[in-house]
Protein backbone atom coordinates (compact mmCIF):
# COMPACT_ATOMS: atom_id res chain seq x y z
CA UNK A 1 0.00 0.00 0.00
CA UNK A 2 1.14 3.79 -0.77
CA UNK A 3 -0.12 6.63 1.00
CA UNK A 4 -1.01 9.51 -0.85
CA UNK A 5 -2.78 13.36 -0.33
CA UNK A 6 -4.72 14.60 -3.10
CA UNK A 7 -6.70 17.56 -3.16
CA UNK A 8 -10.38 15.91 -4.20
CA UNK A 9 -12.75 18.94 -4.94
CA UNK A 10 -11.13 21.24 -2.28
CA UNK A 11 -10.79 18.95 0.03
CA UNK A 12 -7.52 17.45 1.03
CA UNK A 13 -7.72 13.61 1.26
CA UNK A 14 -5.24 10.71 2.44
CA UNK A 15 -5.55 7.28 2.22
CA UNK A 16 -3.51 4.02 1.60
CA UNK A 17 -4.11 2.62 -2.08
CA UNK A 18 -2.64 -0.18 -4.18
CA UNK A 19 -0.08 1.44 -6.56
CA UNK A 20 -2.14 -0.05 -9.35
CA UNK A 21 -5.58 1.22 -8.47
CA UNK A 22 -7.17 3.52 -10.86
CA UNK A 23 -7.85 7.09 -9.75
CA UNK A 24 -11.27 6.36 -10.95
CA UNK A 25 -11.75 3.49 -8.74
CA UNK A 26 -10.40 5.34 -5.83
CA UNK A 27 -13.09 8.15 -6.68
CA UNK A 28 -15.93 5.71 -6.96
CA UNK A 29 -15.17 3.20 -4.46
CA UNK A 30 -13.12 4.99 -1.84
CA UNK A 31 -14.23 8.52 -1.81
CA UNK A 32 -17.91 7.30 -3.10
CA UNK A 33 -17.82 9.81 -5.91
CA UNK A 34 -19.71 7.70 -8.47
CA UNK A 35 -20.54 10.73 -10.67
CA UNK A 36 -17.31 9.63 -12.81
CA UNK A 37 -18.50 7.01 -14.78
CA UNK A 38 -16.62 4.25 -15.94
CA UNK A 39 -17.13 2.95 -19.38
CA UNK A 40 -14.21 1.28 -21.91
CA UNK A 41 -11.55 1.08 -19.05
CA UNK A 42 -9.03 1.94 -21.90
CA UNK A 43 -9.06 5.72 -21.65
CA UNK A 44 -11.20 5.29 -25.12
CA UNK A 45 -14.80 6.96 -24.48
CA UNK A 46 -14.13 9.71 -21.77
CA UNK A 47 -16.97 9.11 -19.49
CA UNK A 48 -14.44 8.45 -16.85
CA UNK A 49 -12.79 12.48 -17.37
CA UNK A 50 -12.01 14.56 -14.39
CA UNK A 51 -10.23 17.75 -14.51
CA UNK A 52 -6.28 17.01 -12.91
CA UNK A 53 -4.48 20.18 -11.92
CA UNK A 54 -6.67 22.03 -14.10
CA UNK A 55 -6.28 19.98 -17.11
CA UNK A 56 -9.19 17.31 -18.08
CA UNK A 57 -7.51 13.72 -17.78
CA UNK A 58 -8.80 10.05 -18.57
CA UNK A 59 -9.23 8.73 -14.38
CA UNK A 60 -9.64 5.21 -15.58
CA UNK A 61 -6.37 5.12 -16.89
CA UNK A 62 -4.57 7.36 -14.75
CA UNK A 63 -2.75 5.57 -11.23
CA UNK A 64 -4.57 6.73 -8.17
CA UNK A 65 -0.47 7.08 -6.41
CA UNK A 66 0.73 9.19 -9.80
CA UNK A 67 -1.91 12.00 -8.17
CA UNK A 68 -0.25 12.88 -5.37
CA UNK A 69 -0.11 16.32 -4.51
CA UNK A 70 -2.65 16.92 -7.27
CA UNK A 71 -5.85 18.94 -7.21
CA UNK A 72 -8.54 16.76 -8.46
CA UNK A 73 -12.20 17.73 -9.64
CA UNK A 74 -14.71 15.30 -10.23
CA UNK A 75 -18.61 16.38 -12.15
CA UNK A 76 -19.65 16.71 -8.50
CA UNK A 77 -17.54 20.24 -7.95
CA UNK A 78 -18.66 22.02 -10.38
CA UNK A 79 -22.61 22.96 -9.28
CA UNK A 80 -21.24 26.41 -8.33
CA UNK A 81 -19.18 27.01 -11.60
CA UNK A 82 -21.03 30.00 -13.49
CA UNK A 83 -19.74 28.17 -17.03
CA UNK A 84 -20.52 24.69 -15.97
CA UNK A 85 -24.46 26.57 -15.15
CA UNK A 86 -24.80 27.55 -18.75
CA UNK A 87 -23.60 24.47 -20.53
CA UNK A 88 -25.88 21.88 -18.17
CA UNK A 89 -29.05 24.51 -19.17
CA UNK A 90 -27.69 24.21 -22.56
CA UNK A 91 -27.51 20.39 -22.78
CA UNK A 92 -30.99 20.40 -21.05
CA UNK A 93 -32.68 22.96 -24.20
CA UNK A 94 -30.74 21.07 -26.55
CA UNK A 95 -31.82 17.52 -25.36
CA UNK A 96 -27.96 16.56 -25.50
CA UNK A 97 -28.70 13.78 -23.02
CA UNK A 98 -30.83 10.61 -23.18
CA UNK A 99 -29.39 7.52 -20.88
CA UNK A 100 -27.13 10.32 -19.58
CA UNK A 101 -23.91 7.74 -18.71
CA UNK A 102 -21.55 9.51 -20.73
CA UNK A 103 -22.73 13.19 -19.71
CA UNK A 104 -20.97 13.99 -16.57
CA UNK A 105 -17.37 13.48 -18.79
CA UNK A 106 -19.09 15.12 -21.84
CA UNK A 107 -19.47 18.17 -19.81
CA UNK A 108 -16.15 18.29 -18.19
CA UNK A 109 -14.36 17.86 -21.46
CA UNK A 110 -17.02 20.63 -23.26
CA UNK A 111 -16.45 22.55 -20.54
CA UNK A 112 -12.65 22.55 -20.89
CA UNK A 113 -13.03 22.95 -24.65
CA UNK A 114 -14.92 26.89 -24.20
CA UNK A 115 -13.06 27.94 -21.64
CA UNK A 116 -9.98 27.12 -23.92
CA UNK A 117 -10.79 27.75 -27.48
CA UNK A 118 -14.35 29.53 -27.75
CA UNK A 119 -12.56 32.67 -29.13
CA UNK A 120 -11.29 30.10 -32.34
CA UNK A 121 -13.26 31.20 -35.18
CA UNK A 122 -12.65 28.17 -36.85
CA UNK A 123 -13.67 26.06 -33.97
CA UNK A 124 -14.61 21.96 -34.65
CA UNK A 125 -16.39 21.08 -32.09
CA UNK A 126 -16.84 17.55 -33.73
CA UNK A 127 -12.88 16.97 -33.71
CA UNK A 128 -12.33 18.84 -30.57
CA UNK A 129 -15.18 16.22 -28.48
CA UNK A 130 -14.33 13.14 -30.52
CA UNK A 131 -12.71 11.53 -27.63
CA UNK A 132 -15.78 11.52 -25.76
CA UNK A 133 -18.62 8.89 -26.95
CA UNK A 134 -22.26 8.58 -26.93
CA UNK A 135 -24.31 6.00 -27.99
CA UNK A 136 -27.49 7.37 -27.92
CA UNK A 137 -28.08 11.35 -29.00
CA UNK A 138 -26.45 10.84 -32.39
CA UNK A 139 -24.15 14.10 -31.45
CA UNK A 140 -26.10 16.48 -33.27
CA UNK A 141 -27.74 17.88 -29.44
CA UNK A 142 -24.34 18.22 -27.99
CA UNK A 143 -22.78 19.83 -30.80
CA UNK A 144 -25.41 22.51 -30.71
CA UNK A 145 -25.38 22.54 -27.22
CA UNK A 146 -21.55 23.50 -26.72
CA UNK A 147 -21.91 25.89 -29.82
CA UNK A 148 -24.63 27.80 -28.18
CA UNK A 149 -21.98 28.29 -24.79
CA UNK A 150 -19.18 29.03 -27.09
CA UNK A 151 -20.74 31.84 -29.15
CA UNK A 152 -21.83 33.44 -25.69
CA UNK A 153 -18.04 34.37 -25.14
CA UNK A 154 -17.06 33.30 -21.89
CA UNK A 155 -14.99 34.80 -19.70
CA UNK A 156 -10.89 34.33 -20.21
CA UNK A 157 -9.98 30.61 -18.82
CA UNK A 158 -8.50 31.23 -15.61
CA UNK A 159 -7.67 29.21 -12.89
CA UNK A 160 -8.27 29.91 -8.87
CA UNK A 161 -4.75 30.45 -8.67
CA UNK A 162 -4.71 32.83 -11.26
CA UNK A 163 -2.70 30.24 -13.81
CA UNK A 164 -4.42 30.48 -17.48
CA UNK A 165 -5.84 27.16 -18.63
CA UNK A 166 -4.91 26.36 -22.69
CA UNK A 167 -2.21 27.04 -25.75
CA UNK A 168 0.28 30.00 -25.05
CA UNK A 169 1.18 31.00 -22.67
CA UNK A 170 0.26 27.58 -20.28
CA UNK A 171 -0.18 26.75 -17.18
CA UNK A 172 3.39 27.96 -16.60
CA UNK A 173 2.13 32.11 -16.73
CA UNK A 174 2.78 33.82 -14.06
CA UNK A 175 0.34 36.93 -14.98
CA UNK A 176 -3.35 35.70 -16.67
CA UNK A 177 -3.56 37.67 -19.90
CA UNK A 178 -6.60 40.05 -19.60
CA UNK A 179 -10.22 39.15 -21.95
CA UNK A 180 -8.92 42.56 -23.87
CA UNK A 181 -5.30 41.16 -24.82
CA UNK A 182 -5.86 37.09 -25.09
CA UNK A 183 -5.69 37.54 -28.43
CA UNK A 184 -2.00 39.27 -28.46
CA UNK A 185 -1.33 36.96 -25.88
CA UNK A 186 -1.61 33.80 -27.45
CA UNK A 187 0.55 35.40 -30.84
CA UNK A 188 3.40 36.34 -28.37
CA UNK A 189 3.85 34.03 -25.28
CA UNK A 190 6.23 35.23 -22.71
CA UNK A 191 8.17 32.15 -20.75
CA UNK A 192 7.61 32.07 -17.35
CA UNK A 193 9.49 30.46 -14.66
CA UNK A 194 6.72 27.50 -13.39
CA UNK A 195 5.56 28.28 -9.82
CA UNK A 196 6.57 25.97 -7.27
CA UNK A 197 4.51 23.18 -6.04
CA UNK A 198 3.36 23.11 -2.47
CA UNK A 199 3.41 19.89 -1.13
CA UNK A 200 1.28 18.46 1.82
CA UNK A 201 2.57 16.23 4.75
CA UNK A 202 1.19 12.87 4.66
CA UNK A 203 -0.33 10.85 7.86
CA UNK A 204 1.50 7.64 9.14
CA UNK A 205 0.24 4.63 7.66
CA UNK A 206 -2.60 2.66 9.16
CA UNK A 207 -1.56 -0.03 11.56
CA UNK A 208 -3.40 -3.38 12.62
CA UNK A 209 -6.23 -3.00 15.75
CA UNK A 210 -7.93 -5.19 17.43
CA UNK A 211 -11.24 -5.32 17.98
CA UNK A 212 -13.49 -7.28 20.60
CA UNK A 213 -16.54 -8.21 19.56
CA UNK A 214 -18.79 -9.47 22.24
CA UNK A 215 -21.60 -12.54 21.45
CA UNK A 216 -24.33 -11.69 19.10
CA UNK A 217 -28.11 -12.18 19.81
CA UNK A 218 -31.41 -11.85 17.79
CA UNK A 219 -34.39 -11.11 19.56
CA UNK A 220 -37.75 -9.72 17.71
CA UNK A 221 -35.86 -9.53 14.74
CA UNK A 222 -32.96 -6.68 16.18
CA UNK A 223 -29.36 -7.63 15.87
CA UNK A 224 -27.64 -6.77 19.06
CA UNK A 225 -23.68 -6.97 19.79
CA UNK A 226 -21.10 -4.80 21.53
CA UNK A 227 -17.49 -3.81 19.63
CA UNK A 228 -14.85 -2.12 21.75
CA UNK A 229 -11.10 -1.26 21.04
CA UNK A 230 -8.17 1.10 22.38
CA UNK A 231 -6.69 3.87 20.03
CA UNK A 232 -3.06 5.33 21.29
CA UNK A 233 -4.38 8.87 22.09
CA UNK A 234 -5.78 10.91 24.93
CA UNK A 235 -9.70 10.55 24.78
CA UNK A 236 -10.04 14.61 24.65
CA UNK A 237 -8.42 14.03 21.05
CA UNK A 238 -10.31 11.03 20.85
CA UNK A 239 -13.60 12.98 21.76
CA UNK A 240 -12.78 15.59 19.91
CA UNK A 241 -13.47 13.45 16.62
CA UNK A 242 -15.46 11.50 17.65
CA UNK A 243 -18.49 13.57 18.96
CA UNK A 244 -18.92 15.58 15.83
CA UNK A 245 -21.31 13.11 13.58
CA UNK A 246 -19.40 14.24 10.03
CA UNK A 247 -16.03 13.05 10.72
CA UNK A 248 -17.11 9.62 12.53
CA UNK A 249 -18.81 9.13 9.13
CA UNK A 250 -15.62 9.80 7.42
CA UNK A 251 -14.22 7.48 9.29
CA UNK A 252 -16.98 4.61 8.90
CA UNK A 253 -16.68 2.68 5.73
CA UNK A 254 -19.05 3.37 3.02
CA UNK A 255 -20.56 6.00 5.08
CA UNK A 256 -21.41 9.86 3.07
CA UNK A 257 -23.22 11.84 5.23
CA UNK A 258 -24.72 15.55 5.02
CA UNK A 259 -24.31 18.10 7.34
CA UNK A 260 -26.11 17.73 10.49
CA UNK A 261 -29.76 20.24 10.67
CA UNK A 262 -30.33 22.98 13.55
CA UNK A 263 -32.34 20.17 15.20
CA UNK A 264 -29.79 17.22 15.20
CA UNK A 265 -31.40 15.71 12.05
CA UNK A 266 -29.10 13.94 9.90
CA UNK A 267 -29.55 12.58 6.17
CA UNK A 268 -26.91 10.62 4.57
CA UNK A 269 -26.40 7.45 2.49
CA UNK A 270 -24.89 4.13 2.75
CA UNK A 271 -23.05 1.84 0.52
CA UNK A 272 -23.09 -1.89 0.80
CA UNK A 273 -21.73 -4.43 -1.33
CA UNK A 274 -21.57 -7.98 -0.02
CA UNK A 275 -20.52 -10.57 -2.25
CA UNK A 276 -23.53 -10.73 -5.51
CA UNK A 277 -25.81 -7.72 -3.41
CA UNK A 278 -24.85 -4.36 -4.23
CA UNK A 279 -27.17 -1.58 -2.20
CA UNK A 280 -27.21 1.80 -1.76
CA UNK A 281 -29.27 2.70 2.14
CA UNK A 282 -30.47 6.31 1.74
CA UNK A 283 -32.22 7.30 5.14
CA UNK A 284 -32.58 10.05 7.85
CA UNK A 285 -31.45 10.05 11.73
CA UNK A 286 -30.81 11.93 14.56
CA UNK A 287 -27.94 12.21 17.31
CA UNK A 288 -27.36 12.77 21.06
CA UNK A 289 -24.38 13.64 22.69
CA UNK A 290 -23.55 13.88 26.41
CA UNK A 291 -19.86 15.60 26.94
CA UNK A 292 -19.40 14.93 30.23
CA UNK A 293 -19.73 11.67 29.70
CA UNK A 294 -17.86 11.25 26.70
CA UNK A 295 -20.97 9.25 25.48
CA UNK A 296 -22.94 9.75 21.60
CA UNK A 297 -25.66 7.81 20.37
CA UNK A 298 -26.41 7.72 16.56
CA UNK A 299 -29.73 6.51 15.30
CA UNK A 300 -30.92 5.83 11.85
CA UNK A 301 -33.05 4.19 9.49
CA UNK A 302 -33.34 3.70 5.39
CA UNK A 303 -34.14 2.24 2.53
CA UNK A 304 -32.69 0.97 -0.76
CA UNK A 305 -34.87 1.53 -3.79
CA UNK A 306 -32.90 -1.29 -5.70
CA UNK A 307 -32.50 -4.30 -3.73
CA UNK A 308 -35.98 -3.42 -1.75
CA UNK A 309 -34.05 -3.97 1.42
CA UNK A 310 -35.01 -1.65 4.11
CA UNK A 311 -32.69 -1.11 7.48
CA UNK A 312 -32.81 0.49 10.84
CA UNK A 313 -29.88 1.15 13.60
CA UNK A 314 -28.32 2.32 16.39
CA UNK A 315 -25.11 2.92 17.41
CA UNK A 316 -24.03 4.30 21.24
CA UNK A 317 -20.27 4.34 22.18
CA UNK A 318 -18.40 5.56 25.42
CA UNK A 319 -15.05 6.76 25.77
CA UNK A 320 -13.13 6.16 29.04
CA UNK A 321 -9.09 6.21 29.94
CA UNK A 322 -7.74 2.66 29.11
CA UNK A 323 -4.61 3.31 31.09
CA UNK A 324 -5.84 3.52 34.72
CA UNK A 325 -6.48 7.17 34.51
CA UNK A 326 -3.72 8.54 32.38
CA UNK A 327 -4.57 10.39 29.05
CA UNK A 328 -2.13 8.15 27.05
CA UNK A 329 -4.62 5.59 25.63
CA UNK A 330 -8.58 5.61 25.28
CA UNK A 331 -11.05 2.76 25.02
CA UNK A 332 -13.89 2.85 23.21
CA UNK A 333 -16.47 0.84 23.63
CA UNK A 334 -20.17 0.65 21.29
CA UNK A 335 -23.47 -1.00 21.56
CA UNK A 336 -24.83 -1.82 18.34
CA UNK A 337 -28.25 -2.89 17.15
CA UNK A 338 -29.83 -3.10 13.74
CA UNK A 339 -32.91 -4.99 11.70
CA UNK A 340 -32.65 -6.14 8.38
CA UNK A 341 -35.56 -6.38 5.30
CA UNK A 342 -35.20 -7.76 2.17
CA UNK A 343 -32.38 -9.11 0.63
CA UNK A 344 -29.81 -8.15 2.35
CA UNK A 345 -31.70 -10.24 5.34
CA UNK A 346 -29.60 -13.14 4.82
CA UNK A 347 -26.04 -11.20 5.84
CA UNK A 348 -28.50 -10.52 9.44
CA UNK A 349 -27.90 -13.91 10.52
CA UNK A 350 -25.59 -13.90 13.70
CA UNK A 351 -22.87 -16.79 12.80
CA UNK A 352 -22.12 -13.96 9.17
CA UNK A 353 -22.50 -11.17 11.43
CA UNK A 354 -19.69 -11.38 13.55
CA UNK A 355 -17.38 -12.19 11.33
CA UNK A 356 -18.20 -8.95 9.01
CA UNK A 357 -18.56 -6.65 11.65
CA UNK A 358 -15.18 -7.34 13.34
CA UNK A 359 -13.46 -6.34 10.01
CA UNK A 360 -15.81 -3.65 9.90
CA UNK A 361 -14.85 -2.65 12.84
CA UNK A 362 -11.32 -2.76 12.35
CA UNK A 363 -11.49 -0.93 9.34
CA UNK A 364 -13.37 1.84 11.52
CA UNK A 365 -10.62 1.64 14.08
CA UNK A 366 -7.87 1.72 12.05
CA UNK A 367 -9.08 5.44 9.94
CA UNK A 368 -10.15 6.85 13.28
CA UNK A 369 -6.25 5.80 13.67
CA UNK A 370 -5.14 7.16 10.67
CA UNK A 371 -7.55 11.05 11.27
CA UNK A 372 -5.75 11.34 14.87
CA UNK A 373 -2.74 10.88 13.11
CA UNK A 374 -3.57 12.75 9.91
CA UNK A 375 -2.02 16.70 9.56
CA UNK A 376 -4.73 19.34 10.75
CA UNK A 377 -7.12 19.87 8.01
CA UNK A 378 -6.34 16.46 5.86
CA UNK A 379 -8.93 13.65 5.55
CA UNK A 380 -9.35 9.97 5.62
CA UNK A 381 -10.50 7.90 2.75
CA UNK A 382 -12.72 5.35 4.05
CA UNK A 383 -12.54 2.04 3.01
CA UNK A 384 -15.63 0.39 1.33
CA UNK A 385 -18.34 -1.58 3.05
CA UNK A 386 -18.04 -5.03 1.74
CA UNK A 387 -16.53 -6.26 -1.38
CA UNK A 388 -14.72 -9.18 -2.37
CA UNK A 389 -11.89 -8.58 -0.05
CA UNK A 390 -14.58 -8.87 2.64
CA UNK A 391 -16.55 -11.51 1.89
CA UNK A 392 -13.36 -13.81 1.05
CA UNK A 393 -11.50 -12.34 4.52
CA UNK A 394 -14.52 -14.21 6.65
CA UNK A 395 -15.19 -17.39 4.27
CA UNK A 396 -11.18 -17.98 4.93
CA UNK A 397 -11.13 -16.97 8.30
CA UNK A 398 -14.00 -19.86 8.91
CA UNK A 399 -11.86 -22.36 6.70
CA UNK A 400 -8.94 -21.79 8.58
CA UNK A 401 -10.84 -22.03 11.97
CA UNK A 402 -12.43 -25.32 10.78
CA UNK A 403 -9.10 -26.95 9.78
CA UNK A 404 -7.56 -26.10 12.90
CA UNK A 405 -10.21 -27.88 14.80
CA UNK A 406 -10.36 -30.52 12.34
CA UNK A 407 -6.57 -31.14 12.90
CA UNK A 408 -6.95 -30.71 16.84
CA UNK A 409 -9.45 -33.46 16.70
CA UNK A 410 -7.30 -35.86 14.71
CA UNK A 411 -4.45 -35.64 17.26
Amino acid sequence: MTTVTIEVNGKTVTADVKPRTHLADFLREQLLLTGTHIGCEHGVCGACTVEIDGEISRSCITFAVACDGAKVRTIESFDDDPLMARMRTAFSTSHALQCGYCTPGMLIAARDLVRRKAAEPDLDIRTEMSGNLCRCTGYAGIIEAIETVAAEAPAVPVLADGRWVGPAPGPGATTPPTAAASAATRAAPAPAKAPAVKTTPLAAPSRPIKVEVGPVTVENGETRFTEGFALDHPRDAVWALMRDPEKVAGCMPGLTLDPPTADDRLTGRMEVKLGPISAGFSGEGAFARDDAAHRMEITGRGSDRKSGSRASGRVAYTLSDATGGTSAATRVDCVIAFTLQGPLAQFGRSDLVRDLVARIGEAFARNLDARLRAPDGAAVAPAELGGVSLVLGVLFGRIRRAVIQALGRGS
